[in-house]
């Protein structure tokens, strides 16, 4: 688990200052289109929304793009589509089991997409149910290591909240909780002056499979295609990853 969530933190921190920051950008004006369509336009009463927008403000997205995706999700601005979420699951080299979340406006298209991504991939599609048994739906908040912030302080300020662990993953801190204790545990961290750097909701696998170099290489490829995709908004998976053969490929 934690071999994923680190390899997935430290790929999005890179993305958000390389080429793929437009790409980024886009993703992420879709969640909050979403959150406000679904919740309203008040960040205060919509902690779905404070969320997707404190990610966008992370990844040094245009106020003003951010406060346009709001109207058009709340219906005070033309333009916003019929963004649906849709789940997709698979598997990739080594038997890792993949699931895809996408928001599209375009069923077939997605789908269509999807498919010649992970078949040309090195993977194979899967029939709904076939692989999210293995995942567990979790809130997850990432807090980056700062000065003297130390994970018992970082456990200490979440654990009458309801978070279930806090995890080292190298640069940051991954807090888990259930998901209905998201915005309580995340509310804990900013009472106690600790920064994070996002809070969402994930799916977190049961049990992981660990990859040397070569089966490694071969599932950050058939990732790296599927997020290329403009419909995809994340990729679960549960393969682990060490520190020595992530150190390999770096």
């Amino acid at each position: 688990m934690s071999g994923h969530s680190k390899w997935a933190t430290t790929k999005h921190k890179k993305a958000i200052i390389d080429s793929r920051r437009a790409k980024v950008f886009a993703k992420q004006i879709r969640a909050i289109e979403v959150a406000a369509r679904n919740g309203g336009a008040d960040m205060e009463g919509n902690p779905t929304l404070f969320d997707a927008v404190t990610k966008a403000k992370k990844s040094s997205m245009p106020a003003d793009n951010i406060d346009r995706a709001i109207k058009r999700g709340a219906g005070l601005e033309a333009g916003a589509k019929d963004w649906i979420t849709i789940m997709y699951e698979g598997y990739g080299p080594n038997g890792v089991a993949i699931m895809i979340e996408c928001l599209s406006d375009n069923r077939n298209r997605s789908a269509s997409e999807i498919k010649v991504a992970v078949t040309r991939n090195g993977g194979s599609m899967a029939d709904l149910g076939s692989v999210s048994y293995l995942f567990n739906r979790k809130g997850v908040i990432i807090v980056n290591k700062v000065d003297g912030l130390t994970e018992d302080r970082v456990l200490e300020a979440v654990l009458d909240a309801g978070a279930e662990e806090v995890n080292d993953l190298g640069e940051s801190f991954e807090v888990v909780c259930e998901p209905v204790d998201l915005v309580q545990v995340r509310t804990a961290l900013q009472n106690a002056g600790i920064d994070y750097e996002s809070a969402d909701s994930s799916f977190l696998p049961s049990m992981s499979i660990p990859l040397d170099a070569d089966g490694a290489k071969k599932v950050f490829e058939l990732i790296d295609a599927i997020e290329e995709l403009d419909d995809v908004q994340n990729v679960y998976s549960n393969f682990d990853v060490s520190d020595e053969v992530m150190a390999s490929l770096e």
